[in-house]
């Protein structure tokens, strides 16, 4: 939210810049303390989240994505673990060639191709940004070429299939186990080198943040920003590359593979792509908004990021399209308008709330939200030194619907992935159930720390706005 300062010198300025700073080291960012739910909460992921990935790829790739079937086969002694281990694709020189040279190609993209898309593409922003003051104080600069390497590495992956056929179109699907082993492989290393790089090298040793608790530390990391150099963030690289651009990539593999296997793409992998591919563009579009966002203003980089961008998304996230390779679905007419009209509903939500977020910001309130001049909230907070600082809740436009009506939107876009797929399996359901529980816990936090930071200006917030997520429900 917007925020000003009671005085305006420059000297009361910089002086209250810092303030800031330690202000937000208090309300954001990782615990400095672990309490035991918390830490039986990271156990858990670290032992279990990988298991759950390879479940769910294995199910597919051995039992048609049925999530019953392997249980019910070891419960009832059919097969042991180890059948199903031997069974599972190895890691192999083809998928570890494949996987290298796609990191090291997106990692080219990312360090040595300026951002030339903003110098021609009205109303998108790109190039060289700056993102939000650290906790120490620190306003890194990012080269955003997101958009940039999507969009190359997308015309070379077509201009492949129509054209040069160095590789088929199929080579993900075909190699998916293998290069999963592979992601699992660049996860662990990447979160172990910032553990250390933490310890030993930190980028700036006043945004790390030690609990003395190992799991703790390797979980949610301990650097804030890590950087090798001036301009590769492993925050910034590993939140939008390699994982995010594959995306698409991995949908248009799955779509090559069912008209391999059928001699047709169905309208249910078509809606998967193009309701999915609108949601990466996105991304890439708003990735100077991104910098903004709780992941990069937040969060420190980890093995929650660090694993969770090389694995947990582009595996989990993609598996609808893998579902349709299996159990290919073709809808109806209406009931594929039905969906169409849910994703784009819920698109357009998505991103008409964080639009009226970010003008209410730009100008202060000062501006126009459905025709009328934005009602807000004056809030007030304290920082560490007693410096008070004023805020503005907007309760107008979307934001009077509910206090996170942008989550709304992203979980109807959720829901439109998931129903394309019909109703025969509850696997490719695995993404509506995840993304509820991750944004409603977000939610919770998020509102924790504001509570923390206004107090009972925040109490008169949620009395105007009474819904978290759905007006008159939640």
């Amino acid at each position: 939210m917007p925020a000003h300062k009671e005085k305006n010198s420059e000297e009361r300025n910089h002086k209250n810049i810092q303030n800031d700073t330690q202000a937000s080291q208090v309300q954001w960012g990782r615990a400095w303390e672990v309490d035991w739910f918390s830490l039986a909460s990271i156990l858990f992921l670290l032992m279990f989240a990988p298991l759950i990935v390879y479940y769910f790829i294995m199910s597919c790739d051995q039992y048609q994505c049925s999530l019953t079937d392997p249980l019910i086969d070891l419960l009832m002694g059919n097969k042991h673990l180890s059948d199903i281990w031997n069974k599972t694709p190895t890691l192999t020189y083809t998928a570890a060639g494949i996987y290298i040279i796609w990191v090291a190609f997106q990692v080219i993209l990312y360090m040595f191709v300026p951002d030339f898309c903003h110098k021609f593409l009205p109303g998108y922003v790109g190039g060289v940004q700056e993102g939000a003051v650290t906790p120490a104080g620190v306003v890194n600069k990012y080269e955003i070429n997101g958009l940039q390497a999507w969009i190359i590495t997308h015309v070379l992956w077509f201009a492949n299939a129509y054209y040069f056929h160095w590789f088929s179109p199929t080579i993900i699907f075909d190699n998916w186990i293998p290069l999963l082993w592979c992601a699992n492989i660049l996860g662990y290393v990447v979160s172990t080198f910032a553990m250390i790089k933490g310890y030993f090298f930190p980028t700036n040793a006043k945004d790390c943040k030690f609990t003395g608790n190992f799991f703790y530390d390797y979980m949610m990391g301990i650097e804030f920003n890590p950087r090798i150099g001036e301009w590769f963030d492993f925050k910034l690289f590993f939140n939008g590359r390699p994982g995010i651009v594959a995306w698409t990539l991995i949908n248009l593999s799955y779509a090559a593979k069912q008209q391999e296997l059928y001699g047709q793409v169905t309208n249910s992998m078509i809606l998967v792509n193009v309701l999915q591919g609108i949601y990466v563009l996105d991304f890439f579009w708003n990735e100077a908004w991104y910098l903004k966002t709780i992941d990069i203003c937040h969060d420190h980089f980890g093995w929650y990021l660090g694993w969770g961008d090389c694995v947990w998304l582009p595996y989990l996230y993609t598996l609808q399209g893998l579902y349709l390779v299996y159990h290919p679905v073709q809808l109806s007419t209406a009931s594929a308008i039905g969906v169409l009209m849910l994703g784009l509903i819920g698109y357009y939500i998505f991103r008409m709330t964080n639009h009226q977020k970010d003008l209410f910001r730009r100008t202060n309130g000062n501006c126009r939200i459905w025709g009328k001049k934005p009602e807000y909230i004056e809030c007030s907070y304290m920082s560490v030194d007693g410096t008070k600082y004023y805020s503005k809740l907007m309760i107008s436009g979307f934001w009077g619907w509910a206090r996170h009506f942008n989550y709304t939107g992203d979980l109807m876009g959720s829901l439109a992935y998931c129903l394309a797929c019909g109703f025969e399996h509850i696997l490719p359901y695995f993404y509506i159930i995840y993304m509820t529980i991750l944004l409603t816990h977000r939610c919770i936090r998020d509102e924790h720390r504001c509570f923390s930071k206004y107090g009972k200006d925040w109490k008169l917030y949620t009395a105007a706005v009474p819904y978290r997520l759905i007006p008159g429900v939640f």
